[in-house]
């Protein structure tokens, strides 16, 4: 299990070398990785989510397993961000507390985490399935909780934004297409489809990543200490804190290596795009994206090792 996780989280790297090399030689400018963010959020995204749905089969079992996911994970991340955010609250007149604890619980799974577990357990295609709905569960803490906790203002809290998109639409296309077995009637030219953007998420995300690298400063990216306490956070603490709520629950052991690998994956970068959306501390919150995912090349595969 550790070495195949060791070569994912690699191959998962690499793909920020092409990124990086296209800014340094000009063949890109920073501008472009917005639009190939675009793409990634409303095109690529929405074929990662719906397709998990579509290579499985209906199964009350499975249904059943995805609530209990969903209800783990937004205890996990709810406590484990209010833990954060009262214990740093005497420091909250510094912005980077507030985003460390929306950081440090706040996980690329689905760029990152899935490749990982779909290559370590290849025939339980309903893992993938549980990265969707972990995504889903981040996703509607970040525009309430995350937000509040951020700017705490109530009246910033978006339920909207937090069900109006492509991730969370995506998600209940995937739920309705499962249910009904879509795996089964939908013709094998749009399932290819759909996979095959699908795929093109982990490559395009660091590839973006890679860009982004380029144009920063990696004295500033390296040299603030605070940020290595929020990777601290987010790749060993959080992670552990997951599985040790789902050790002693009566779930099969991909239930629960699935929920260790995915809280171990690196900062989203969703946390830079809300830091950006409320001027607080975006060159940090890049910081902590970029700093926790190189860093994840190692605290990964160490993680598996608990297994």
């Amino acid at each position: 299990m550790f070495e195949t996780t060791l070569q994912n989280v690699i191959l998962s790297l690499l793909f920020i070398i092409p990124g990086y090399i296209a800014l340094k030689t000009k063949l890109v400018n920073i501008n472009h990785s917005k639009t190939l963010s675009s793409i990634l959020v409303y095109i690529c995204s929405p074929g990662l989510i719906i397709g998990s749905f579509l290579k499985l089969d209906f199964s009350l079992i499975n249904l059943v397993n995805m609530g209990w996911f969903m209800l783990i994970t937004v205890f996990t991340q709810l406590v484990f961000m209010a833990i954060l955010f009262f214990l740093f609250k005497k420091k909250h007149g510094d912005n980077r507390y507030k985003v460390l604890s929306i950081a440090a619980v706040c996980s690329n799974m689905g760029y990152f985490g899935m490749p990982i577990v779909n290559a370590l357990f290849p025939n339980n295609p309903e893992v993938a399935c549980y990265t969707s709905v972990y995504v889903i569960t981040m996703n509607i803490l970040l525009f309430t909780a995350g937000i509040y906790f951020l700017t705490g203002k109530k009246e910033y809290m978006s339920v909207k934004q937090a069900i109006l998109n492509p991730a969370t639409l995506s998600f209940f296309v995937g739920i309705i297409l499962y249910v009904v077995g879509g795996k089964s009637f939908m013709p094998k030219v749009a399932t290819d489809c759909i996979n095959s953007l699908g795929n093109m998420c982990t490559p395009l995300s660091m590839i973006i990543l890679g860009i982004r690298l380029a144009s920063m400063n990696f004295k500033k990216i390296f040299g603030n200490i605070l940020v290595y306490l929020v990777v601290a956070f987010k790749l060993i603490a959080f992670p552990l804190f997951s599985y040790l709520c789902v050790l002693f629950l009566p779930f099969d052991t991909v239930f629960k290596a699935t929920m260790l690998i995915l809280s171990a994956a690196p900062v989203a970068s969703s946390v830079l795009n809300i830091a950006e959306m409320y001027g607080a501390e975006e060159e940090f919150s890049a910081n902590v994206v970029m700093v926790s995912t190189l860093l994840s090349v190692i605290t990964i595969p160490l993680l598996t090792l608990i297994l």
